[in-house]
């Protein structure tokens, strides 16, 4: 099933969908009309608060604009509803003048009270605040709609079947939908998607033809791939619904804005579904009510024995069958949206993938954070820990590799092993991500906890390190340059050339150590580890045995000497036992 005909379906199973040819909008302000055309007062719509905001509002969808002058109906910004903003406004009076002309035109005829007295309001409005009881100058640039009485004038049955007849001007002949297959009026524009982190305010397109070079055989914009006028409304409004803020189907990924949704005959095992789903990428979906807790705490005891391994067919056998599950990463690319990727399958073969990747990324010891979502494990990717510099693309490539359990792209090595160089800095998340590559990528067997029989040598070269680093801090204790720092990088990549001048120094070291009634443990430890190494040290390594050294290094530095070894190194200095 194509992405856009899983959202046309998506539309119809949800809860709170707009009826065709309405959509959400930000509204500042109501104009409320008297039946004559005279106006009663305007409200102003915003949030109560310090920073009040423009509320949304279920209006007749906007019109796409470029730099036409194109109006809404029955609402719109003050510059096209009234004639006034806040700026020098240079096309103002078009703006509004079209915004008289075109609803002339729309409600010509009318016999409804409500949309004659709308008709009167603007044959006889000038744009003056002062007429305008209860304005602010705050509400200017922001939308209007209009209202008589009580009742908003576009929720009005005379308005909406205005609207219908409207929505149908310039609409090319009926034919088969390629997402619905239904015969339909063929939809010229494509409605905006909102909500892309790094997109236009306004929105962008996901389908446009706009150049020769994107048509053929002679069609013009949306008759190159035929979506009728209600799948092009569905899969938008569908869309828009997963990206909106506080959305629970949506996650950021780097640059990628994620939405995912499940397709299921069970609408509660299709909510299920990406509730666990959302634990997988980011924190666990939180109880918004006291009656929702209990649900809450259901969908985390499943998603903790998911994380223990157990199959979905135990844990939840009613998700393993039947939920077809997507997944669909959308990134900024000019005034269109680029598809990072688009991922369906079972919710089973998912959850399979899932406990995949846990195994790949498990490492000991673990981070401070029992299962760190996604973002965190990227941020170790980035310069100064912003996600705003995670690698592009990088995001999107890991989790499409996550998901369809392929293998990991390949610069997720690269990018680790730098970043690690760069901040002279090995955790658990980054070890965690270099074992996943290793294990997943080459297949390798590469320990969780510490091997000290490991065969690699490039295992024991980064213990080794890590000891050598371990018995400067006991000679010296903290230093401004240690050796961590100024050699890491050499000592990864070309150990030959490093560990020699480092293991004559280490004498010195454990010498400076012993007079602190410290260091005991360091000599033992090089030498079981020397054991385990080639009379000649490599002159250099490759990609994945800088991995290895890596995961050596941080399973060693995580290492304690034991309090009793210890102990026995002070008493042997006090007696003066070399």
């Amino acid at each position: 099933m194509s992405v856009l005909a899983s959202l046309v379906r998506a539309y119809d199973r949800l809860p709170d969908a707009p009826p065709f040819g309405f959509s959400p909008e930000k509204v500042g302000a109501v104009v409320t009309l008297r039946p004559d055309g005279s106006v009663v007062a305007v409200t102003d719509w915003r949030t109560e608060g310090k920073k009040r905001q423009p509320r949304p509002m279920l209006v007749p969808r906007p019109v796409k604009r470029t730099v036409a002058i194109a109006p809404n109906f029955l609402w719109d910004k003050t510059a096209y509803a009234l004639g006034l903003t806040a700026g020098a406004g240079k096309r103002t009076a078009e703006e509004h003048a079209a915004f008289k002309a075109r609803h002339a035109e729309w409600l010509t005829g009318t016999e409804d009270e409500g949309l004659r007295a709308f008709l009167i309001f603007l044959d006889g409005w000038t744009p003056d605040p002062s007429a305008l009881l209860g304005w602010s100058d705050e509400l200017l640039d922001l939308n209007v709609a209009f209202a008589l009485g009580q009742e908003f004038l576009h929720d009005r049955p005379a308005a909406r079947e205005a609207w219908r007849i409207a929505q149908g001007e310039g609409v090319k002949d009926a034919q088969a939908c390629l997402a619905s297959g239904e015969v339909g009026p063929v939809a010229r524009l494509h409605p905006a998607i909102r909500g892309v982190w790094g997109a236009q305010s306004s929105g962008a397109s996901l389908v446009s033809f706009n150049l020769d070079s994107f048509t053929s055989y002679g069609h013009e914009q949306g008759d190159n791939a035929p979506i009728s006028e209600a799948s092009a409304f569905a899969y938008a409004a569908a869309l828009n619904h997963y990206l909106r803020t506080g959305s629970q189907n949506r996650v950021q990924i780097g640059d990628a804005s994620v939405a995912f949704w499940a397709d299921a005959e069970d609408r509660a095992a299709g909510q299920e579904a990406e509730s666990i789903f959302a634990g997988f990428l980011a924190e666990p979906i939180k109880a918004g009510a006291a009656e929702d807790a209990a649900q809450a705490k259901l969908v985390a005891d499943k998603l903790t024995r998911i994380r223990r391994g157990e199959p979905l067919a135990e844990v939840e056998p009613k998700l393993a069958e039947g939920v077809r599950f997507h997944v669909l990463g959308l990134a900024p690319n000019a005034a269109r949206l680029s598809v990072r990727f688009a991922w369906e399958s079972s919710f089973g073969a998912l959850t399979a993938h899932y406990q995949r990747f846990q195994a790949d990324m498990a490492i000991e010891p673990p981070a401070r954070t029992p299962h760190p979502p996604l973002w965190q494990f990227l941020r170790e990717l980035a310069v100064q820990g912003k996600s705003e510099n995670v690698p592009p693309k990088l995001a999107g490539e890991w989790l499409r590799a996550i998901l369809a359990g392929t293998r990991y792209p390949a610069t997720l090595l690269t990018a680790v092993l730098m970043r690690t160089r760069a901040d002279q800095e090995m955790n658990a998340l980054r070890a965690a991500i270099i074992r996943a590559v290793l294990v997943r990528n080459f297949e390798k067997e590469v320990p969780v906890s510490l091997d000290e029989d490991n065969p690699s040598p490039a295992y024991q070269l980064g213990r080794l390190f890590a000891v050598l680093e371990g018995a400067q801090y006991a000679a010296l204790g903290r230093v401004n340059a240690p050796i961590g720092d100024r050699y890491y990088a050499a000592a990864s990549s070309t150990p030959a050339r490093v560990f020699a001048p480092l293991l004559r120094g280490l004498k010195v070291h454990v010498a400076d150590a012993r007079k602190r009634g410290r260091g005991g443990w360091i000599e033992p430890r090089v030498a079981e580890i020397m054991d385990r190494l080639p009379p000649d040290l490599p002159r250099a390594l490759r990609l994945e045995d800088q991995g290895r050294f890596a995961i050596g290094y941080y399973h060693e530095k995580a290492r304690r000497p034991a309090k009793a070894e210890e102990e026995t190194v002070i008493e042997d200095v006090q007696e003066g036992t070399p």
